[in-house]
């Protein structure tokens, strides 16, 4: 059975970090681009930051660039997001994503999975 758990938020004040954890069960880790996502209430999901399988590569979102920073461990099966100099803009629940692409032509193989999410509240 798959599953994603993350792990790590909290409130904290503006300016202050936390650092996201989130441990898959049940994949391939080390095949899976893995991506943190976050929503505030009546608020559509958005990217926050992504880290390829392939080579690592990165990619935020504006917002977030300079501040965040997103690293997989595939020996341990988990993918973090440090996050720096938090804003109240930041809050929200964060989830993350495990994909896993399909080959050219065979698009019933793509996998996608998600976590439960975690809350992040950045408040003085």
């Amino acid at each position: 059975q798959v599953q994603l758990v993350e792990s790590g938020g909290g409130l904290v004040q503006p300016g202050g970090s936390l650092r996201l954890s989130c441990t898959t069960y049940g994949i391939t880790f080390s095949g899976y681009d893995m991506t943190w996502f976050r929503q505030t209430s009546g608020e559509e999901r958005e990217l926050v930051a992504g880290i390829t399988a392939a080579d690592e590569t990165t990619n935020y979102a504006d917002s977030v660039k300079g501040r965040f920073t997103v690293s997989r461990d595939n020996a341990r099966d988990t993918v973090y997001l440090q996050m720096d100099n938090l804003k109240p803009s930041d809050t929200g629940t964060y989830y993350c994503n495990a994909v896993l692409e399909a080959p050219a032509g065979w698009p019933h193989l793509r996998s996608d999975y998600w976590g439960p999410g975690t809350q992040v509240t950045v408040s003085s």
